[in-house]
């Protein structure tokens, strides 16, 4: 069963950055660390879950929704079946739980079949 462990979660002052990691294993052929959409969603207490970043299967491309759009970028690294994503200009309002998720196609990240435990960003001013 594929499993996902988060880790760079922290506390930063607005405008710093910070770079969480995905780590995923327990792949099973022909399945591989390609074959999985990885994105990474953020939830605060009160407001609903956000998608925040997406880096789809077979390399066919990435997703950011405005929000984040030009201070956050998602990258892989292959030989470890690692995903990373890089957060700069941080805002209050970029402050909550970070989750790291998996999914193949066809629904890919519509339908995530396993999530990380999830990582704590707190922002302060």
């Amino acid at each position: 069963e594929v499993q996902l462990v988060e880790s760079g979660g922290g506390s930063v002052q607005t405008g710093g950055s910070l770079r969480l990691s995905c780590e995923a294993s327990g792949f099973t052929p022909p399945d591989t660390f390609h074959s999985y959409a990885i994105g990474w969603f953020r939830q605060a207490p009160g407001k609903e879950r956000e998608a925040v970043a997406a880096s789809f299967s077979s390399d066919r491309g990435t997703y950011y929704p405005d929000s984040v759009k030009g201070r956050f970028t998602i990258s892989r690294d292959n030989a470890k079946n690692t995903v990373f994503l890089e957060m700069n200009i941080l805002q209050p309002d970029d402050t909550a739980v970070y989750y790291c998720a998996a999914g193949r196609a066809p629904g890919e990240l519509e339908h995530p079949e396993v999530w990380g435990q999830g990582a704590q960003v707190t922002v302060s001013s």
